[in-house]
């Protein structure tokens, strides 16, 4: 029903309401609604929070977007975590509609003693108002008088009851009549990492990996992996994330390369969990036992790290699942059960669950699964593919989880189609890869920024890993070390939450085949021990640089929000320009972005910037948080960029002229 005054398309809104919008403790958020009204009397519009406990807090004023767009927008904070609820009220303004009509016919002549008398006995009505402080107060009670007194001039009247700070006094305590109420519509607020943070991924079973007696080379373990931390927290990064370290499957294992002819020693796809050894609630036995595992996370936490592992809900054709529950999986005609495929890849040694075979009964499971890594230390959970499952799976799944343990965080890797990947956003998943890889050109990446930031934010937390164990993009394998910068600083700048893969750092770019976005000899089927020492002596990692991105990551606010991030526009068809603001109760961030995005090329261009949108003066000095200099920067800036030497400026505003 509509109301007397009526609100319209309220904005974040998810599933009509039946699900809460993305929040995050300290992210400030939009509230939306079309509002508008009969005839020619003001309105005002306010969004109320209501707090995890119910508790209401002060109405935040809304503002039109636009002159007569009858769009209303607030911007509002959640800072506790939990599930938040927002209302939208509308109410008709007699002390707007004065403040408006009043001037006019005065100025007029139309009557002028029935204009200050009304106005007499809206501001006595204020002056009911107990929140008024005194000097509040003070400015009230002179416009009254102002009004009263008819022996003054009428231009001297109304220029008190029109003054800067009665006006001020007025808008923070308006008069609301007729008032408009829709919701509560709800927000979750979720902890800080669920928004901001830096992942790096490696396999332990790499790290320590060494060459026993006969020169077989032998996995690492989780004790050998630990001594890799040290390395990963000294970069900057806040998430270490481990492919599944589960028994792997021997039945139908690949070999190096994805090979289907494996040998004796080969280890197999991390992937293709379960083996006579256990399934997803055990430990492959090469990497030590649940006490190393602990060891691990306790190290990792030390360190400042959280650790998040793989939730891979497939199973090897060994796996335990198999022969207990055979009825999970599908069974074909010929009596076998099928196998995963993804035409015109076959994936030999894995086995898809069928969850319409005893839904109960495997989620139960995957429940109890989750719960015992959780015992562990795990908070997070990195899913893979969860689009080949059902969405009201992961709807159930979440809940539960939340309902006891709101601080676990999952990410989906879900490399699929929009709708999914919103979807799954929306019943739970706190993070989700998205299609970053994939955009190299300039007009594609400034889309998908605003994209990510300010149309699909309600839906789904975007994180830009620059690459996977299955992704090694074109721009990686043929652009050379300047790529691996460009994509590197593209990402930490432009997403609060972005990613690595092991092996970047060391700019691997060798693709198994032309045309083809997975690894040479990749980690997924076999051992990479990598020599991390030698490659810091001889100057060829890009270490260094990534820590440098995840410094500058940590000093600025700015850099920590998604919603805060406007384009702004270079001649260079080449040059990328953004920016990203955080206005803060003791500090005022901006963060200027200037990229080059062609490795093989210097670019030097005119750069634009819309001062009105940054709330910037004709003139301000910037910091170059790359190479320590500073310039004198305005609306229109020359910049050379030569990926030779420096492909970027990462500017933030240091003082106005």
């Amino acid at each position: 029903m509509v109301g007397r005054i009526p609100v319209l398309d309220v904005h974040p809104l998810v599933d009509l309401g039946r699900q809460p919008a993305k929040a995050t403790v300290g992210e400030p958020f939009p509230v939306r609604a079309t509002v508008f009204r009969e005839g020619h009397d003001l309105l005002g519009a306010d969004v109320v929070l209501l707090d995890p406990t119910g508790v209401r807090r002060p109405p935040v004023r809304m503002t039109e977007t636009g002159p007569r767009s009858d769009r209303y927008e607030a911007w509002v904070t959640p800072d506790v975590e939990g599930l938040w609820t927002f209302e939208v009220q509308s109410w008709s303004d007699p002390l707007g509609t004065w403040l408006h009509d009043a001037p006019i016919k005065i100025d007029a002549g139309v009557d002028v003693e029935l204009m200050f008398t009304e106005g007499r006995l809206l501001l006595e009505r204020v002056l009911a108002d107990e929140t008024l402080s005194r000097a509040d107060a003070a400015t009230v009670r002179a416009a009254v008088d102002a009004a009263s007194d008819a022996t003054r001039p009428s231009a001297a009247r109304i220029a008190v009851l029109t003054a800067p700070d009665l006006v001020r006094v007025l808008r923070a305590h308006p008069l609301r009549e007729l008032v408009t109420t829709e919701g509560p519509y709800p927000a979750y607020a979720d902890r800080r990492r669920a928004l901001f943070g830096s992942w790096y991924e490696f396999f332990p079973r790499s790290e320590g990996a060494a060459p026993d007696e006969k020169g077989v080379l032998r996995s690492g373990t989780f004790a050998t992996a630990a001594k890799r931390l040290d390395a990963v927290a000294a970069m900057g990064f806040d998430v270490i994330y481990l492919p599944p370290v589960h028994p792997i499957g021997e039945v139908n294992r690949k070999g190096p390369n994805n090979s289907l002819t494996p040998g004796p020693d080969d280890v197999g796809s991390p992937w293709a969990i379960g083996s006579k050894d256990g399934g997803h609630d055990a430990i492959h036995p090469d990497l030590g036992t649940f006490a190393d595992f602990d060891a691990f996370v306790a190290r990792a936490g030390e360190l400042g790290l959280e650790v998040a592992i793989d939730l891979a809900l497939q199973a090897a054709p060994d796996h335990p699942w198999v022969k207990a529950h055979q009825e999970w999986f599908t069974t074909r005609a010929d009596g076998t059960i099928a196998y995963a495929e993804n035409p015109p890849k076959k994936y030999q040694d894995i086995y898809p669950i069928n969850f319409d075979n005893d839904p109960t009964g495997i989620a139960q499971e995957v429940l109890r699964v989750l719960r015992l890594w959780m015992s562990h230390g795990v908070r997070i959970f990195r899913v893979d593919n969860p689009h080949t499952k059902p969405v009201a799976f992961w709807e159930w799944l979440l809940r539960e989880v939340r309902s006891t343990d709101p601080d676990v965080l999952f990410l989906s890797e879900a490399f699929t189609r929009p709708a999914m990947m919103h979807a799954l956003g929306a019943v739970g998943f706190h993070q989700s890869y998205t299609y970053f890889t994939w955009r190299v050109e300039k007009s594609e990446i400034e889309d998908y920024l605003l994209e990510v930031s300010s149309e699909s934010d309600h839906l789904l937390r975007p994180n830009f890993f620059v690459n996977t164990p299955d992704i090694l993009h074109a721009s990686l394998q043929y652009g050379g070390p300047a790529a691996f910068k460009i994509r590197a600083t593209l990402a930490a700048m432009g997403s609060p939450s972005w990613g690595v893969y092991a092996g970047y750092e060391l700019f691997e770019h060798v693709a198994v085949r032309p045309g083809s976005e997975e690894y040479l000899d990749s980690e997924k089927y076999q051992l990479r021990p990598r020599d991390w020492d030698a490659a810091e002596r001889e100057g060829r990692t890009l270490a260094p640089y990534l820590t440098r991105l995840n410094e500058i990551r940590r000093a600025h606010p700015a850099l920590q929000l998604l919603r805060n991030l406007t384009v702004h526009r270079a001649d260079d068809d080449h040059t990328l320009v953004f920016a990203k603001q955080h206005e803060g109760d003791t500090i005022n961030d901006t963060v200027i972005v200037v990229l080059n995005l062609d490795p093989h090329g210097m670019r030097e261009t005119m750069v634009h910037l819309d001062l009105a949108e940054l709330g910037l003066p004709e003139s301000f000095v910037v910091h170059d948080e790359i190479s320590g200099q500073d310039w004198m920067w305005g609306r229109d800036n020359y910049v050379r960029l030569d990926p030779g030497w420096e492909s970027a400026h990462v500017l933030t505003v240091r003082s106005v002229a």
